[in-house]
């Protein structure tokens, strides 16, 4: 817990962060949630690291990208919609966008949920609730400071792992190498 407090506050302080959501077995029935934010038909399902674990271990065709954030963090809601274009971009081509919030329990109510309705994301959204950080944070990726905003591009075969924000063309280009498409 305190390397991740560490790691946010030096986030504050370094990247402007301000405080202020395929084969027949899919990753969906694989989560194990602990509790779901249900308001206004808007349903996130809440997860503890085990819940999370499957998938960081798809067994599908689909290529996963989780994008770690916070709504406190300012580079992370920059970058948003860059991944709610690759979700509608991209989604038919076996992508699926996995936006990981790591905000707190206390905001959930006050800021995640109303974030989410107020910018309308349609990206799958979950929360990861797991105050263990130091055990969890190497296991997604043993390179990985704890830093936001993180992405992890995963598939059965391969990882990439980034520790930073993208710009719109960047990540457009990252998320075509990693699957191979043509440019």
């Amino acid at each position: 817990m305190r390397r991740l407090q560490l790691i946010l506050l030096a986030c504050l302080f370094v990247t402007g962060c301000q405080p202020k959501a395929e084969s027949n077995k899919s990753a969906d029935t694989q989560l194990a949630v602990t509790t779901v934010l249900d308001q206004d038909e808007l349903n996130i399902p809440v997860v503890d690291f085990e819940g999370l674990e499957p998938l960081l271990n798809p067994e599908d065709d689909t290529t996963y990208i989780l994008n770690f954030w916070a709504t406190w963090c300012a580079p992370c809601i920059k970058e948003l919609p860059y991944f709610e274009d690759v979700q509608r971009e991209l989604g038919t081509d076996g992508v699926q966008v996995i936006l990981v919030n790591l905000d707190m329990p206390k905001m959930w109510e006050s800021h995640l949920i109303p974030f989410i309705q107020k910018n309308e994301l349609k990206s799958r959204t979950i929360v990861l609730d797991d105050p263990d950080q130091n055990t969890w944070i190497p296991k997604v990726h043993p390179d990985w400071s704890g830093a936001i905003p993180a992405t992890l591009l995963i598939d059965k075969t391969n990882r990439e792992f980034y520790e930073k924000p993208f710009t719109r063309d960047e990540l457009f280009q990252t998320i075509k190498k990693f699957k191979n498409f043509a440019p």
